[in-house]
C-alpha cells in the first residue's frame, strides 16, 4: 500500500497540533484508501469535482464545504434539493474523497491561508506582525488605487471594491482573509493598529464599509478594499498544494482555479 488518505490528512493538520471543535474532516472517502492524485480549491464546485474526476485525482482538499454552508449540517436542510442531490450523487459515484481543511489551515503559525495571500503579493518582506485574524502590512507610502491597481495585477482580477477616497495616501495595511472583514476584527485596526487600509476578502456591506464611508465624511483618511472571498483564500490553496508536491513527490498534485462567481452587467 502506497500512501493513505490518512497519511496526507495527517501531514496537512500536523503545523496546527490538536485542536477542538471543528468543521474539518473527511466528507467523502475511506481514510485507508491510496491517494492517487490530489487536487487542492477554494471550494469544491461542480466543475473543481469534474477537474478532478477527470484527471484522476481521487482526493480533493477543499478550503469550504461542498454544500454551500460554513455547518455540515446544512446538508440536512437541503437533503431534497436538486443540486444538492446531484452533487453529493457525482462525487459517490466518482469515488472522490473530499477532505474539508479550514481550520487547522488557518491554526497553521502564521495562518497557513494568509501566508498564501501575502507570498502571492509580494509582500512577505512588508509584514510586520501577524495577530489571530489579522495580519499588519507596512509599506512605502502609496496610494489605495495603486494599492488596488497592484491587487488585481498580482492576484489576476478583474475588479475590487473599494470603499473610501482611492485617493487618499496609504502606508500601514490591515490585512484579513475570507469572511474577517466584519466590524467587530476590522474597525478596531483602524484605531489600534493605526491602519489606513483594510484589504479583506469579504465583509457585511453595513458594517466596515458603513464605518469607513463616516470615517471620510469626518475627514480621517480610511480605505477599505474587498477582494473577494475566495479570490482572498485561493493564493493559500495554491501555496498547500507546493507544500503537498514537495511532501509527496510520488503523487500527482495541483490547485484547481474557478472562474470569479459574480459577474458585473
Amino acid at each position: 500500500m502506497g500512501t493513505t488518505i490518512r497519511d496526507v490528512i495527517a501531514a496537512v493538520t500536523a503545523p496546527a497540533g490538536p485542536i477542538g471543535r471543528t468543521v474539518d474532516g473527511l466528507l467523502f472517502g475511506h481514510p485507508d484508501d491510496e491517494v492517487k492524485g490530489i487536487l487542492t480549491a477554494f471550494m469544491p464546485t461542480q466543475r473543481v469535482l469534474e477537474e478532478a474526476r477527470a484527471a484522476g485525482l481521487n482526493l480533493v482538499i477543499a478550503h469550504e464545504g461542498p454544500f454551500f454552508s460554513h455547518h455540515p449540517s446544512f446538508a440536512e436542510t437541503i437533503a431534497f434539493d436538486p443540486v444538492y442531490q446531484a452533487k453529493r450523487s457525482f462525487i459517490l459515484e466518482s469515488g472522490l474523497a473530499v477532505y474539508r481543511l479550514h481550520d487547522h489551515i488557518h491554526g497553521y503559525s502564521p495562518d497557513g491561508i494568509m501566508e498564501g495571500l501575502i507570498e502571492a503579493l509580494g509582500w512577505t518582506g512588508f509584514t510586520i506582525r501577524h495577530l489571530t485574524a489579522a495580519s499588519i502590512v507596512e509599506r512605502e507610502s502609496t496610494t489605495v488605487r495603486a494599492v488596488a491597481e497592484e491587487l488585481k495585477l498580482r492576484l489576476g482580477l478583474g475588479f475590487v471594491r473599494v470603499a473610501g477616497d482611492p485617493d487618499a495616501p496609504c502606508r500601514r495595511i490591515g490585512l484579513l482573509v475570507g469572511y474577517r472583514g466584519g466590524g467587530a476584527n476590522a474597525i478596531p485596526l483602524f484605531g489600534r493598529e493605526q491602519v489606513d487600509l483594510v484589504i479583506c476578502g469579504e465583509c457585511p456591506e453595513w458594517e466596515t464599509p458603513e464605518y469607513v464611508r463616516d470615517a471620510v465624511r469626518q475627514g480621517r483618511a480610511k480605505a477599505l478594499i474587498a477582494i473577494g472571498h475566495a479570490e482572498s483564500e485561493r493564493p493559500g490553496m495554491r501555496l498547500l498544494a507546493r507544500r503537498l508536491a514537495a511532501a509527496f513527490p510520488h503523487i500527482p498534485v495541483r490547485c484547481a482555479d474557478e472562474e470569479p462567481v459574480f459577474i458585473w452587467l
